[in-house]
């Protein structure tokens, strides 16, 4: 087994954070193994005043990695799953998604719960998926679109420009904030984004001793869970501006998928359910996209993409 590797991460607390965490897993396994961090600015990191959702299918949190690990800069890079586009360049491979921790989005208020908001209360996200889910719960909300790092979106809500954010309970609880949260969201109203609370361990597929490596740190129940969840999404179109969700859960050997998928302007949400063996998870992927596209969704899709 290899005793040195170079990760790369964003530079944001939380990516660091997150790479610290993923090196101390496998620091586990393989106490005398050295390490070093290298911080990659990616194009999402710099374009910090357009939409995410101008962005959707591009990668925009990941591209600049995956050059490096290309490059042989890197030996692994660590994304937050979520980020990570259904296609992956054929020199790299998904090779070790780690634990999940908590999947659901959460509420941080100065002014309540959801349903404790004033009309009119100004709600920061990220994303057209909280948006639409958002206003399905309260249409009389006032949602404000936010870019910008986790503790720049948490100082809008406490210096008062915002009356609250809708953000990733994991991202809360790797900071160890998990005092500063109003409300965990419930996932059958806030279907959370694929991949989400977990992360993925991306290297160059011919890296033989780097795939043993992180073999170790792959959780076997959320790898089947989140590929469920991308089977699905590339199923339905992959990269799409349209909001769509999912969240897998196993028991035993038995997977659920839970998905949701909304018009662009969120006029219309369509949600379903699939189970089935936990062993072949892209089957129950595709066997939910095939119920959703059944219920409509191909037409929320199409007027997405020209939305």
């Amino acid at each position: 087994m290899r005793g040195s590797i170079t990760i790369g991460t964003r530079g944001s607390k939380l990516a660091l954070v997150q790479a610290e965490w993923a090196l101390a897993r496998l620091r586990e396994l393989n106490p005398g193994l050295k390490a070093s961090i290298v911080k990659i600015v990616t194009r999402g990191d710099q374009e910090i005043d357009t939409g995410l959702d101008k962005f959707v299918g591009q990668g925009i949190f990941v591209k600049e990695m995956e050059r490096a690990l290309i490059d042989g800069k890197i030996d692994l890079a660590v994304h937050s799953l979520k980020d990570m586009p259904i296609t992956i360049p054929g020199e790299l491979s998904l090779a070790a998604v780690t634990l999940r921790f908590d999947p659901r989005d959460v509420l941080i208020s100065r002014s309540g719960r959801l349903t404790e908001l004033a009309p009119g209360s100004k709600v920061g996200t990220g994303g057209i998926r909280r948006t639409v889910q958002l206003l399905t719960c309260r249409s009389d909300l006032k949602i404000c679109e936010i870019r910008g790092n986790i503790d720049t979106r948490l100082r809008k809500v406490f210096k008062g420009e915002l009356d609250g954010i809708v953000i990733a309970a994991a991202a809360m609880i790797r900071m160890g904030w998990k005092d500063k949260i109003t409300e965990y969201l419930p996932v059958e109203h806030f279907v959370p984004a694929v991949g989400q609370g977990a992360l993925g361990i991306e290297i160059r597929s011919s890296d033989k001793e780097t795939a043993t490596l992180v073999s170790y740190v792959n959780h076997e129940a959320t790898w089947q869970s989140v590929a469920a969840e991308r089977a699905f999404l590339q199923a339905l179109g992959g990269g799409c501006r349209s909001p769509i969700a999912a969240l897998g859960m196993v028991s035993g050997n038995t997977l659920k998928l839970e998905g949701m998928v909304a018009s662009a302007s969120g006029s219309h949400i369509l949600r379903c359910s699939e189970e089935g063996n936990a062993l072949a998870p892209e089957e129950v992927g595709i066997r939910l996209a095939q119920k959703m596209v059944e219920m409509g969704a191909l037409d929320y899709i199409v007027e997405a993409q020209a939305w």
